[in-house]
């Protein structure tokens, strides 16, 4: 299969001749974070422009068309826009914390988002605890919710950050759970060791009912999570006017735009590396052929592939259910998913020492 180790191997090299080790390590340091920090960038423009071009499909509508060809500089224009916007000054808020929180919840999203395995030599880090550390680090970004919604001052933001809280920290659950799932199939937690499990067959195959299981319990909390409808009560319009984000403006405002984007990006990823395969191709045990033919496609674009996929699957469910009322989004997961997630690991436990 084609990657990029031969390019990255190039650079390490070319570094190397003209620095000492110490120097180039650092050099290198600086190119992955800024290659992050843009790529990251540019698939949020591109969420943006993915999603209008949706909803208008799923609502017989065009979307999307004046600025530039089919409308795809509509989202760099918003860009530029949303930067140039004042910063209101709220009155009784407390400042540091108001600032504090929009960070928080970048760095939370652009942690998880270093960890993901895009191709074999496209992996950052690669920790020998990367499920753990990918359920660890994304919980953060509840706290930088919290100290939004109790540091405007507005009892609106409050509510919001208060159903937030309540909601993310009880999805986590199920979505911890259902990653546990595989982890107990594969028997270890790193994730490059995870896709190269998959290399004949994907987990979701693999893993029999206990692994599909998984998978659709983990699509359903993880979109919780993302705070995305039917589960956008924090955030809901009719009743909260933004929900927790409210006080915000200007690029305040646009971290936590940019987070929840590519927080639905995240947890697609993850589903794809943890149950489709990763960056591997599909593979038919017996069909030499046909698997001669898959592995000519690049590891990234199978990725990006199936994590596209999967972001169209919860832009699917957002434009075609209504909200939930808050009694409604609890009892699901904790009177169905926590419960069916449990019975569910105990089940992979069984196949994995059968």
């Amino acid at each position: 299969m084609f990657d990029f180790s031969g390019v990255t191997s190039w650079i390490d090299q070319f570094l190397r001749l003209y620095m000492s080790d110490g120097w180039a390590l650092f050099v290198e340091f600086i190119l992955v974070g800024g290659v992050l920090l843009g790529v990251y960038a540019i698939l949020a423009l591109a969420l943006i422009y993915i999603e209008r071009k949706v909803c208008a499909f799923f609502q017989c509508r065009i979307g999307p068309n004046r600025v530039g060809p089919f409308g795809i500089i509509q989202s760099v224009a918003d860009m530029v826009k949303i930067l140039l916007k004042e910063l209101i000054k709220i009155d009784r808020a407390d400042p540091l914390l108001f600032r504090i929180a929009s960070f928080l919840v970048i760095i939370a999203s652009i942690c998880t988002f270093g960890a993901l395995p895009f191709d074999p030599a496209l992996h950052a880090v690669d920790f020998n605890i990367g499920v753990f550390y990918l359920l660890a680090v994304s919980s953060l970004g509840v706290v930088g919710i919290l100290l939004a919604g109790w540091s405007s001052n507005n009892k609106y933001t409050m509510i919001g950050a208060m159903r937030s809280g309540a909601q993310l920290i009880s999805y986590e659950l199920s979505c911890g759970l259902a990653l546990m799932t595989i982890v107990i199939l594969s028997g270890t937690m790193k994730l490059s060791e995870i896709v190269n499990q998959q290399a004949e067959m994907w987990f979701i195959f693999k893993g029999h009912i206990p692994a599909f299981i998984a998978f659709i319990i983990y699509l359903i909390a993880s979109h919780a999570e993302t705070n995305r409808g039917p589960f956008d009560l924090p955030e809901a319009e009719s009743e909260l006017t933004a929900g927790y984000h409210t006080e915000y403006s200007g690029i305040q405002f646009g971290f936590f735009y940019l987070a929840e984007y590519l927080n639905m990006f995240i947890v697609a990823a993850i589903a794809a590396t943890m149950f489709l395969g990763g960056w591997m191709p599909l593979h038919i045990p017996g069909w030499d052929g046909f698997n001669n033919v898959m592995d000519f496609i690049p590891p990234f674009v199978w990725f990006f592939g199936k994590t596209f996929f999967c972001v169209f699957l919860a832009l699917w469910v957002r434009w075609s259910f209504p909200r939930l009322r808050i009694d409604q989004l609890l009892n699901l997961e904790w009177k169905i998913l926590m419960p069916l997630a449990l019975i569910n690991i105990l089940l992979m436990a069984v196949c994995v020492i059968l």
